[in-house]
């Protein structure tokens, strides 16, 4: 996500504004800028790129004045550019704004304001806020944005200054971090701690749907109607490197503890459940054209193939029409059979994964509509398909990929379920079910990641075995495969992928006491085969860890370590399933002492073939 820094105090604020941009630069950003109030009113400074460009464009004119704001922006809406770089500022100038998340229903704000003569100068969401803001202001900024805050639909932390107002800083958060730094004579706002704890450690955390004021020597917090709420700071013991980290000691396992938050922001805008309908604003396809698709060839690359995989079955299970996926380093190979009524669909992280790029212009070169499915605003992916769905994971740092991976498998479901409502291959209550069980992901990728010491001990028992055996069926067959990637990339060990009906075909060759299967065995169609191949494993003394569904007694027969996970539709299943398996990865490798965020010989972006 973006990072956000305010400062009110004795001191300049441009210098602490841009050193506490430095410390979230962790979260990867595409453009910077800052906004100081002063004598002459709000003075704004933003450029694309890294903080070395917007320092070169402060050089030797840094603004001045105690109170500030700043900004590193991941882009959502509209392409990396000095323009769409924030701050923001309303039609007179007067009103400042920073912002993070995503305003779902900006398109229609936006028309509103434009109707009543606010003009625009960005592509972003963003402007919309300082617009709005604009158009209640009427003396009192805090009362503005309570107002506005409730026309606002989707996730933000908006950080405020007003020329009119120099002695506050205004904020309100729903959805999006925002954190309020204590100090003494000066007070700031950010994303996270890391940005201000060389000043200090004491520290207020705003929950949904409050309004805070910070002054000099106050702070005041609100509820949207403005009712006064009472928190208390606490203080934190984190260090820098742990600060940025979230208190987290790895990347990693800060990012999947992310998920949840990173599900929701992929569904917002495009998961209806009032209006009882998948929307997919950017997928550039009209109804007609998805009508006449005969065949979806998907590309992609490690983790981003595996979500392919499971896409596969979503897409064919619920809307009839056949999908291959193919590894994206061997496609432009073997001269693969494409037309007009192919759609390829691509799918990387980044947007800049070489091979994946070339997969992509293979498919255009042959008459394909491709659309891309990234993580990356303005990437070589986006660019250069025709249409394009963002994950809105926001910035993955370690160089295994979790977060990436249940967002690419949350929008994969949504198209499947919006071509469905477009073909009409679904009966409509089994599409109202299906909507509502992806809605209930978040919420149940929350349960799992509350208490995961069934996990913790799973991996300090296995750690020293030889290796281990993923096996699933059906779409999970794709969770056996990320989940060995995931031990093999952290932890250096051997780990097989295996669909479990190809058990007796090889891999049970390797069952001994000292390699350890891990069975994928939630609820499915194929759940009693399942429990034959823990069977063979078991009859040849091999250890079995299950990942299973709560209240299933029979499985407890079978395994000899069940870690269990909220039951979903099958069809579903891989974005829980994850997590067990990240979770497991990552603590087998902590056991075992690698560098996880940053494992030996390998890129978080391929960028060569």
């Amino acid at each position: 996500m973006c990072g956000i820094v305010g400062y009110i105090g004795e001191q300049n604020a441009c210098p602490i504004l841009v050193d506490g941009l430095k410390r979230l630069e962790y979260r990867g950003y595409d453009s910077a800028g800052v906004a100081v109030l002063n004598g002459n009113g709000i003075d704004v400074r933003k450029s694309v790129g890294k903080l070395k460009a917007l320092e070169t464009a402060l050089e030797n004119c840094w603004p001045k004045g105690g109170l500030g704001v700043g900004h590193t922006r991941w882009a959502t809406h509209g392409r990396p550019s000095d323009e769409n770089a924030h701050p923001h500022s309303d039609c007179t100038g007067k009103i400042t704004v920073v912002h993070n998340g995503i305003i779902e229903n900006y398109v229609q704000l936006k028309a509103r304001l434009i109707e009543e003569g606010h003009q625009f100068k960005s592509e972003t969401d963003t402007e919309v806020a300082a617009h709005l803001i604009e158009s209640h202001y009427k003396g009192d900024l805090a009362e503005a944005i309570r107002t506005a805050a409730k026309e606002i639909e989707g996730s933000f932390a908006l950080v405020v200054i007003a020329q009119e107002e120099p002695d506050k800083i205004v904020a309100a958060r729903r959805h999006s971090p925002l954190v309020i730094g204590v100090g003494e004579g000066e007070n700031f706002l950010a994303s996270d701690v890391s940005a201000f704890l060389k000043y200090t450690r004491d520290v207020i955390y705003a929950d949904d749907d409050n309004v805070v004021t910070i002054t000099r020597n106050n702070i005041k917090i609100t509820d949207l109607d403005g009712n006064p709420l009472d928190k208390k700071p606490r203080q934190v013991d984190w260090d820098a490197a742990m600060a940025e980290r979230g208190g987290y000691e790895h990347f990693m396992l800060k990012e999947i503890h992310e998920q949840p938050r990173a599900l929701r922001e992929t569904m917002r805008g495009r998961l209806s459940l009032e209006k009882d309908c998948v929307e997919l604003p950017g997928i550039n396809l009209t109804d007609d054209e998805i009508r006449g698709i005969d065949r979806i060839i998907m590309i992609a690359c490690g983790t981003a193939y595996h979500a392919s995989m499971a896409g596969k079955y979503a897409i064919e299970h619920l809307c009839r029409i056949p999908v291959e996926v193919d590894v994206a380093s061997e496609l432009r190979y073997r001269d693969p059979i494409i037309d007009e009524h192919t759609l390829g669909i691509v799918i990387s992280q980044s947007g800049e994964t070489l091979d994946t790029i070339v997969g992509l212009h293979e498919a255009k070169s042959k008459g394909a509509k491709v659309i891309a499915i990234t993580n990356v605003v303005g990437s070589m992916a986006a660019r250069d398909s025709d249409g394009v769905l963002y994950t809105y994971a926001g910035p993955e740092i370690a160089v295994a990929s979790t977060k990436a991976y249940t967002t690419q498998l949350m929008t994969l479901y949504l198209i499947a379920l919006y071509f469905a409502q477009v073909r009409g291959t679904l009966e409509p209550e089994r599409a109202r079910q299906l909507r509502e069980a992806l809605w209930e992901l978040p919420r149940r990728a929350e349960i799992i990641l509350d208490d995961y010491r069934d996990v913790i001990a799973a991996a300090e028992r296995y750690y020293c075995f030889n290796g281990f055996l993923y096996m699933a069926r059906g779409i999970n067959l794709a969770s056996a495969l990320e989940g060995a990637l995931k031990v093999k990339e952290i932890s250096y060990m051997h780990a097989e992928g295996y669909a479990a009906g190809e058990m007796k075909h090889g891999p049970i060759a390797m069952i001994d006491p000292t390699f350890a299967t891990i069975a994928v065995t939630v609820k499915s169609a194929t759940y009693d085969k399942m429990l034959s191949n823990i069977r063979e494993v078991k009859a040849r003394s091999g250890e079995v860890i299950a990942i299973a569904n709560p209240h299933d007694e029979t499985i407890k027969d079978y395994a000899d370590r069940i870690i269990t996970i909220p039951e979903t539709e099958e069809i579903f299943s891989p974005v829980l399933v994850a997590l067990p398996l990240q979770l497991m990865a990552y603590f087998v490798a902590h056991s075992r002492g690698p560098a996880i965020d940053q494992p030996r010989n390998l890129a978080k972006t391929v960028t060569v073939e």
